[in-house]
């Protein structure tokens, strides 16, 4: 890493360069159900292998290639993982192999891994898959031993080959695996369940019809958990929280309710197998025949694996029948199926997939005699290295709270990304009547600012009820702070942000205009609408905009309440914070764009694409965009480059054409350097290139901004707008005193932000030293060590900074305390 904004710590650093796989074997293989992104770890364990000097090795067709040998063990080559990372499924293949559960089939694997050389293996697939991987890794040295004494193997090459280093990745959409937030793949089923979602609204809507959704997760609810968040559905069941007696006049209830309202759509998701807590299952004969007026429309989602409180199966047709016997509503079932295993990775599972194969080599590489089979995981935004089996028994662990019916305790064993989601839905999900609900008597206005994000309709939408169920009056303000001043203010019920869930861009409006020159205006109409405390969603100027605000509380006593920014711009170019609600949205949208402009290019031979993001002087979307889409190069502007580099990298492609991969991508930050633009770089490459490729350029735009939320940008900004909603909620309450609110400390203003593992409440003041103003980002950020991963996988050689490698951590860990500033989301 260089530039700027390097980070100054040589004395605690350790580099890859330090680390040699010359003289070592590295298998990879998948195994299990498919899952999307598989191929993207695989490229990147291939690639990393291969950068540090190691031989690798495709196993395909998962255990059933390793037990039968021949051709179903290759070495792999640079080259043989191009163009893996945009396919779904897994190319190198995956089987059950039942042989490989015998001691004969192990007994047949270990000869063939001796053979080639291979002590160290890479495994990607669920927990039955690692589970086979270690009982191999301890059963290793006897099998050694067996393959001497029947002559197969001689005494060097048990001596050669006496330890085996197992290091697994989960592959699965379900994310079923304790010890880490997210599995390879999940990310992508959800993309497919929210697009087949979205889709069925609009059909729904037409015809005022029900829709029931089965989703997949037969053991584990979180598929349909966080589509049910991510779509705004109205009732989930999900195996970890089965329904309570009496569960179908209630959610009959709600939805006619609902429909009562006005609403024109309401969802269930159920997962599939749902059953009793007393295993019973359920059929239509229990359906009563108890029709209800006819309303407008619901959809009902149903997730693999879902139980009501007798362990009865809710099935997708016991729904129907219910809703239509209860109801009279026009219901239909859809199951969505193997639909969601397929299709291309979205941009999120290709990052993940891409970092944890590189530590999944680092690993292999550090391991020792007394090193445990471990597994890489993702825990907040961090990778880390788990002991296998202790993942494996936590997992287990959960099934057997299952079935001893311990729901609470099954939940809690998912972890607190599973915990938090099923939290968030429990508080959306309670609408109460108004007589019911608490009477703060305080209100509390949102507005968005800055540059529209994907992201800011849910995060509204999320306040909003939140907030009416804390008690409060919540007041939409339109067009940000110019809106403020001109008094476009209003309150907004819970009714008025149904279905923004899905809706692109800021339904709210969002202007850039800041505070500082309407002070005395913006005060005025905090006093004339009472406003007790502020909700500002947006990116760079909604930062600024609260510094403004509380810089001003010396002069104006209005802006002495509780204020919150959640961060939400595509450029993630905001202080304190790792993510930005609409960064996701973006980085799916510009990987999309780069892969059919690749595959433009595949009947045109030597061709380089030169690609032009956004994100002003932050070269997040460009760099971690470009370690999605497999670029070759990206220019940014946090790091320094100069025509020698630009030499460097045409040089580079020119090596590249020359092999059997003829097409090349490099990413430009629009500010990543003033003379050096999008225009220079392509007629440079254009020049230089000449006569042995081809240069196409492309300025991707406002499209950027545009489309629909991606399901995690939904989900994240669901859960963010609640936990500052209960953090205003508390604020509020400490300071009422004298019969009015008052607060003109620190942490009265703060922005609420992921840091590494945890969700983390800063004081916008305190941020202001983290903060470089000038070029509009923090001074340090954490996506430049990815950096080196991009180049290494793109073949670069490159210095790699690996000092948040190498530990191996524990499952069982003491959860961090919340306290004001920080909570685990």
């Amino acid at each position: 890493m260089t530039g700027p904004m390097a980070p100054q710590r040589q004395d605690t650093r350790k580099f890859v360069e330090n680390l040699s796989g010359a003289g070592k074997s590295i298998a990879v293989l998948t195994s299990g159900g498919d899952a999307q992104g598989m191929n993207a770890a695989v490229r990147a364990v291939v690639r990393m292998g291969i950068y540090v000097g190691a031989k690798v090795y495709f196993i395909h067709e998962g255990y059933q290639g390793m037990v039968d040998g021949g051709d179903n063990i290759k070495e792999a080559t640079w080259e043989s993982v191009s163009s893996m990372l945009q396919v779904g499924g897994t190319v190198i293949g995956s089987a059950r192999c039942k042989e490989f559960r015998t001691h004969e089939g192990r007994l047949k694997a270990a000869h063939n891994l001796v053979q080639r050389g291979i002590t160290n293996l890479c495994v990607i697939g669920g927990d039955g898959s690692l589970t086979g991987a270690n009982l191999f890794r301890e059963e290793w040295s006897g099998l050694l031993n067996e393959l001497q004494e029947e002559g197969l193997i001689d005494e060097e090459a048990v001596h050669n080959h006496s330890e085996l280093h197992i290091v697994g990745m989960v592959g699965s959409i379900d994310n079923d695996f304790c010890g880490t937030d997210m599995t390879i793949g999940t990310d992508s089923a959800l993309h497919r369940i929210i697009e087949v979602v979205d889709a069925i609204m609009t059909t729904a809507q037409s015809h005022q019809r029900t829709f029931v959704l089965e989703v997949m997760g037969r053991h584990c609810g979180y598929l349909a958990l966080v589509s049910a968040l991510a779509c705004g559905a109205d009732w989930v069941f999900i195996p970890e929280m089965p329904p309570e007696d009496g569960w179908e006049d209630n959610m009959c209830q709600k939805l006619s309710e609902s429909r009562a309202r006005g609403s024109r759509l309401n969802i269930i998701i159920v997962a599939e197998g749902a059953s009793d807590s007393q295993g019973q299952h359920i059929t239509s004969d229990f359906v009563k025949n108890n029709r209800a007026d006819k309303k407008r429309l619901n959809i009902i989602i149903v997730a693999e694996g879902a139980i009501d409180c007798h362990n009865k199966a809710i099935t997708p047709d016991y729904i129907k029948d219910l809703v239509v016997s209860h109801l009279g509503f026009d219901t239909r079932v859809t199951i969505l199926g193997h639909v969601q295993r397929g299709g291309t990775p979205s941009a999120f599972d290709r990052i993940l997939a891409s970092r944890m194969g590189v530590e999944a080599v680092l690993a292999l590489l550090e391991a020792s005699t007394n090193t445990p089979a471990c597994v890489v995981s993702l825990v907040g935004n961090q990778a880390v290295r788990l002991p296998l089996m202790e993942c494996v028994q936590m997992t287990q662990e959960v099934q057997k709270a299952m079935d001893e019916k311990k729901f609470e305790e099954a939940v809690r064993l998912r972890g607190r990304s599973f915990e938090n989601n099923l939290s968030t839905y429990r508080l959306l999900a309670s609408r109460k009547a108004d007589s019911e609900l608490p009477n703060s008597s305080f209100n509390v206005a949102v507005l968005n600012v800055g540059a529209p994000a994907a992201g800011m309709n849910a995060a509204v939408r999320s306040a909003v009820r939140v907030g009416i169920t804390e008690g409060h009056k919540m007041f939409a303000v339109n067009d940000g702070f110019e809106g403020f001043y001109k008094g476009q203010i209003k309150e907004i019920s819970w009714g008025d942000v149904g279905g923004w869930t899905g809706q692109g861009g800021s339904l709210l409006g969002t202007k850039r205009t800041l505070p500082g020159k309407h002070l005395e205006k913006i005060a005025e109409q905090i006093r004339i609408h009472n406003i007790n405390a502020l909700l500002v969603i947006g990116g760079f100027e909604a930062f600024e905009s609260l510094l403004q605000l509380y810089e001003a509380r010396a002069h104006y006593q209005e802006f002495c309440i509780p204020m919150c920014i959640l961060p939400a711009t595509i450029s993630n170019n905001v202080p304190g914070t790792d993510l930005s609600l609409g960064a996701d949205t973006s980085l799916n949208a510009i990987v999309e764009t780069c892969d059919r402009i690749k595959q433009s290019a595949s009947g045109t031979k030597r061709r380089v694409f030169i690609i032009e993001t956004m994100g002003g002087y932050c070269g997040y979307l460009a760099t971690v965009g470009g370690l999605a889409a497999g670029a070759d190069t990206v220019y940014i502007f946090e790091e320094d480059f100069d025509i020698r580099d630009l030499q460097n990298n045409v040089e580079h492609l020119t090596q590249k054409m020359k092999t059997s991969i003829q097409r090349g991508l490099v990413l430009r930050n629009e500010n990543s350097n003033e003379n050096f633009t999008t225009d220079f770089i392509y007629q440079l490459y254009s020049e230089e290139g000449r006569g042995v490729f081809d240069c196409r350029k492309n300025v991707l735009g406002h499209m950027q901004q545009g489309g629909t939320p991606s399901p995690f940008d939904r989900n994240f900004g669901t859960k963010v707008a609640a936990k500052a909603i209960q953090w205003i909620t508390r604020m509020l309450k400490e300071s009422y005193k004298g019969g009015r609110v008052f607060t003109n400390s620190e942490d009265s203003a703060c922005l609420l932000g992921m840091r590494r593992r945890a969700m983390v409440f800063q004081p916008v003041a305190q941020l202001q030293e983290e903060t470089d103003f000038v070029h509009r980002i923090p001074k340090e950020q954490w996506w430049l060590k990815l950096r080196p991963v991009m180049k290494i996988l793109a073949k670069y050689k490159t210095s790699y900074d690996m000092s948040d490698s190498g530990q191996l951590e524990h499952v069982t860990q003491v959860r961090p305390k919340e306290s004001d500033f920080s909570a685990a989301i």
